[in-house]
C-alpha cells in the first residue's frame, strides 16, 4: 500500500473530483480552465493555476497521480506541507509558463510563414507549409499539385492562401486547442526526488531491472526532450511542458539551497 501523506492525499482527491466534475457536473469547466496560448480568445490568465488540476480523461489523471502517489510521499515528509504544495504549484506554474513560450515562438514562425506565403504563393511552399505545421492534414496535398502545374492560375493560389489562413485561424482560435494535466508538476517532482534520493533504486515496469533515480529522470528528460524536439504526427502531449517542470524544480531546488535550507 501506497503510504500517502496529508498534501498528497488532498492533491489526489482535489484531482480526482476536478475530473469528475469535467465530465458530469461542469463540461465547461475544461474549456475555462484548460490553458490556451497567449492570444487565442478562450486564453485567460487563471489557466496558468487550474490546467493543472484538469485531465483529459482517467487515463491521463491516473498516470499523473501514480507518480504523484510514488514519489511525492517521501517528499512531503522531507518538506512538510507546506513546502510540498508550493514546489508542486510552483513547478505547475512554471510549466505552464514555459509552454506558452515555446507555443508563442512556433505561433510566430507560422504567422511568418504564412505571411511569406501571401508574398510568394507557390505549389512547393504550400506543401512545406502543411508539412510542417500540420504533418497530419491531408488533401492539400492535390492541390500543392495543380499549383505547381499551373503556377500562375489565381484560382488556384487564392484557394491555397484561404487554406493556410484557415489552418493558422483553426490553430489559434480551436477550443481544442487548451493544455491540461499535472504532468508539468509532476515531472518537477521527479526531478526533486533524484535530486535529494540520486540512488534510490526504482522498479518499473517498463524496465526489466532495478534502475537508480537520477538515472531513471536523465534518461526520461532525454526522450522527452527528443519528443520535443521530433514531434510525430498525431503526437498531442505538451513534452516541452514537462521539461519546463523540471527545469523550474531545479531552479526552485537551487534557490532554496541558496537560501540555507536543510535537504540532507
Amino acid at each position: 500500500m501506497f503510504n500517502l501523506t496529508p498534501t498528497v492525499r488532498n492533491l489526489l482527491i482535489a484531482n480526482v473530483l476536478f475530473l469528475v466534475a469535467q465530465n458530469s457536473v461542469l463540461p465547461l469547466l475544461t474549456q475555462i480552465g484548460s490553458l490556451y496560448p497567449i492570444g487565442s480568445p478562450y486564453f485567460f490568465p487563471w489557466q496558468f493555476f487550474t490546467y493543472m488540476f484538469l485531465h483529459a480523461g482517467w487515463g491521463h489523471l491516473i498516470s499523473n497521480m501514480f507518480g504523484l502517489i510514488s514519489f511525492g510521499p517521501m517528499l512531503e515528509q522531507r518538506w512538510g506541507a507546506s513546502r510540498f504544495l508550493t514546489f508542486w504549484l510552483i513547478c505547475g506554474v512554471g510549466a505552464g509558463l514555459l509552454y506558452e513560450g515555446v507555443r508563442g515562438y512556433e505561433l510566430h514562425n507560422m504567422e511568418q510563414a504564412r505571411q511569406e506565403f501571401h508574398q510568394s504563393p507557390t505549389g512547393g511552399d504550400f506543401a512545406n507549409f502543411f508539412h510542417s505545421y500540420f504533418p497530419d492534414a491531408t488533401g492539400y496535398e492535390s492541390l500543392a499539385g495543380a499549383m505547381e502545374r499551373n503556377p500562375q492560375n489565381q484560382e488556384y493560389i487564392n484557394s491555397a492562401i484561404t487554406s493556410v489562413d484557415a489552418a493558422v485561424s483553426e490553430t489559434i482560435n480551436s477550443r481544442g486547442g487548451g493544455m491540461l494535466g499535472a504532468s508539468g508538476a509532476l515531472f518537477g517532482i521527479l526531478f526533486a526526488f533524484a535530486y535529494l534520493f540520486p540512488n534510490t533504486e526504482l522498479m518499473l515496469l517498463f524496465f526489466p531491472f532495478p534502475i537508480k533515480a537520477k538515472y531513471f529522470v536523465f534518461f526520461y528528460a532525454m526522450y522527452e526532450l527528443y519528443n520535443g524536439v521530433h514531434r510525430t504526427p498525431g503526437d498531442n502531449v505538451a513534452h516541452f511542458a514537462h521539461l519546463g517542470g523540471l527545469l523550474i524544480g531545479f531552479i526552485v531546488l537551487k534557490f532554496w539551497e541558496r537560501g540555507r535550507e536543510r535537504f540532507y
